[in-house]
């Protein structure tokens, strides 16, 4: 049974896209005058960790050691994100690109509905990415497993060497894949693609069967050792060695599932850090997901919620 001190000497280390996510609540009493859209008189703002930073903060709050390597601007929102991370228990690397804005999603909810999100990104440079090459490969001794959070905006442009540097130290990598490109993913020992993202790379399956086909065809065209296909309100499948294995989803009010991705993929690799075996791990990971889908926006599922 996992218990608290061996989660506690589990090793993550994060990998990817950070971001920051800002949320700005208000109240909606009418439409502007101006363009038929609402108008929202902000009353409270809130600020979390977003993309790879969530995945870290999520490894944290389940009571692991989480390392976070990833790139940041030279700007008021990288501070910000910085100062949360820490807040959170993650030990973050930051590399500060000055000519990159950091990554900022914000969110203007009314009336407990999102109306409108705004994205500032801009990809980081070269020479930053390849430092931060560097100080993977210095890492990888004092961790036990590997996350590459794989956002699609250019923090992994290396992606394929890290792999390859981890497979040589004998680290498992999971990824949260992202965009149809999943050759750069060869090698990994596990991916966690959602609905969308595995039809966009293997097409549209007509029935159970044909997905199963289709899932097992890609895991072993890229040598994966298991493919967690995550299906929102109908659980998760596991596609490896032995076969399939379905686990239902956790019954609750779904109020939001941004994030719950972050939860699955650091649930995993918590949990194998600790030597549990995958389809344990795929159980808790689902039960983590299930918790944070009943939280606004990006939220953790805490080791006391999970393992109550």
């Amino acid at each position: 049974m996992t218990t608290r001190n061996n989660i506690a000497a589990a090793r993550v280390l994060v990998v990817g896209d950070v971001m920051l996510d800002r949320y700005w609540f208000g109240d909606v009493s009418r439409i502007s005058p101006e363009a038929p859209v609402p108008v929202v008189r902000v009353e409270r703002v809130d600020e979390r960790p977003g993309g790879a930073a969530n995945v870290a903060r999520n490894c944290a709050a389940l009571g692991a050691q989480a390392q976070l390597l990833s790139v940041v601007g030279t700007d008021e929102a990288g501070v910000r994100l910085e100062t949360l991370v820490a807040q959170a228990g993650v030990q973050a690397r930051l590399h500060h690109d000055p000519d990159m804005p950091t990554t900022v999603k914000l969110r203007v909810i009314g009336r407990q509905q999102q109306l409108l999100r705004i994205d500032f990104e801009t990809p980081p440079s070269s020479e930053v990415l390849a430092a931060n090459l560097a100080e993977f490969s210095a890492a990888l001794p004092n961790t036990d497993t590997v996350i590459l959070s794989d956002y699609g905006k250019g923090g992994l442009t290396h992606i394929e060497t890290m792999i390859t540097l981890a497979r040589e130290s004998e680290k498992r990598v999971l990824v949260d894949p992202k965009g149809d490109d999943y050759a750069r993913y060869q090698g990994a020992f596990l991916l966690t693609p959602n609905r969308a993202e595995l039809q966009e790379v293997v097409g549209r399956w007509s029935d159970e069967a044909d997905l199963t086909q289709r899932a097992h065809a890609l895991r072993k065209k890229l040598k994966l050792h298991a493919l967690l296909l995550t299906r929102s309100e109908q659980g998760m499948t596991l596609y490896d060695d032995n076969g399939e294995m379905h686990v239902p989803a956790q019954t609750r009010e779904v109020y939001d599932v941004s994030g719950a991705g972050d939860t699955v993929i650091a649930s995993l690799a918590v949990m194998l850090a600790t030597g549990a075996e995958l389809a344990q791990a795929v159980q808790v990971a689902n039960r983590a997901a299930g918790i944070v889908v009943g939280k606004l926006g990006t939220a953790v599922a805490t080791h006391a919620e999970v393992f109550q």
